[in-house]
C-alpha cells in the first residue's frame, strides 16, 4: 500500500461504524460486506474536504482500484470538489470504469458539470454509450440533474435515455427514474413515450411507478398515469 492508502485507511477504520455498516451493507448487494468499513457519508465528506488539501490527495486518486467501498466513495468526493472542468472529467473517465454499486455512483455530483453544460452533453453521450453499468446510470443521472429544467431541456435528451436498452437492474431502474422525473418536470414530452409505448413492458411500468409516488406530480395526473399501466409480460425484457 503506498503511504496515501495507509493514511485513509487508518482514517477511515478510525471512524467505523459497527451498526452502520450492518445496516448499510443491506442496501448495495453489489459489494462483498467485507468491503464496507461502516463509515457514515457527513463523516466521509468531512474528511475529504480536509484531505483534499494533503500532499497525498493527488497520489490517492492514482491508487485504482481501491480495495473499499469506503475508498471508493472518498475519490468520488475528492472528483466532486473539482474545480476544473477539463480536470475533473479526465478523472471522472478513469473512475468510472471501477464504480461498482449505486450508491457511488449517484452520490458523485460535481458543480463544475453543471457550469459546463453546453461540452458536457459530449461527454454524456459517450457515457451513455458505454457497456459498464455505473458509467451509463452516472450519464443519464446527469441528464436528469441538469438537463430537465426549463432554459436547459430540449426534447432530443429524452430519446437518448429511451433509446438506451440493458439488462442490467441498476441501468433500467435509473432510466426509469430519469422518465418520472421527466414527467413531473417537463410532462407534455415526457408522456408521449408512455403512450406510445416505447420502453420494455418493466421499464415503462416502474417510470409510471415511480411517477405515481411522486409528490410533484398532480393528483389528476397520477390518476391518468395509471391508465397507461401496461399488463403485458415484459419483465424479462428489461431485465
Amino acid at each position: 500500500m503506498s503511504p496515501a492508502e495507509t493514511q485513509v485507511r487508518q482514517a477511515l477504520y478510525a471512524m467505523q461504524d459497527a451498526e452502520y455498516k450492518k445496516f448499510h451493507s443491506g442496501l448495495i448487494p453489489t459489494v462483498d460486506p467485507a468491503r464496507i468499513i461502516g463509515v457514515r457519508t457527513p463523516m466521509l465528506r468531512k474528511f475529504a474536504k480536509e484531505f483534499a488539501k494533503s500532499e497525498h490527495a493527488a497520489e490517492f486518486l492514482k491508487a485504482l482500484p481501491h480495495a473499499t467501498y469506503e475508498e471508493n466513495n472518498l475519490h468520488a468526493f475528492l472528483i466532486e470538489g473539482m474545480k476544473d472542468y477539463d480536470t475533473c472529467i479526465t478523472y471522472l473517465n478513469e473512475f468510472l470504469p471501477w464504480v461498482d454499486n449505486w450508491a457511488t455512483c449517484d452520490m458523485m455530483s460535481p458543480d463544475v458539470l453543471k457550469k459546463n453544460r453546453d461540452t458536457l452533453i459530449g461527454q454524456i453521450r459517450a457515457w451513455i454509450a458505454s457497456d459498464h453499468t455505473y458509467t451509463i446510470r452516472f450519464g443519464i443521472g446527469r441528464l436528469m440533474s441538469l438537463y430537465l429544467d426549463d432554459g436547459v431541456f430540449a426534447p432530443q435528451y429524452l430519446q437518448m435515455v429511451a433509446e438506451i436498452r440493458s439488462q442490467e437492474y441498476y441501468v433500467n431502474m435509473m432510466i426509469a427514474w430519469y422518465f418520472a422525473t421527466a414527467l413531473a418536470k417537463q410532462y407534455e414530452a415526457a408522456v408521449s413515450y408512455l403512450e406510445e409505448k416505447r420502453f420494455p413492458v418493466w421499464i415503462h411500468n416502474k417510470t409510471i411507478q415511480k411517477a405515481v409516488e411522486s409528490r410533484r406530480i398532480p393528483k389528476e395526473t397520477k390518476s391518468y398515469l395509471r391508465s397507461l399501466r401496461s399488463k403485458e409480460k415484459g419483465h424479462a425484457e428489461a431485465l
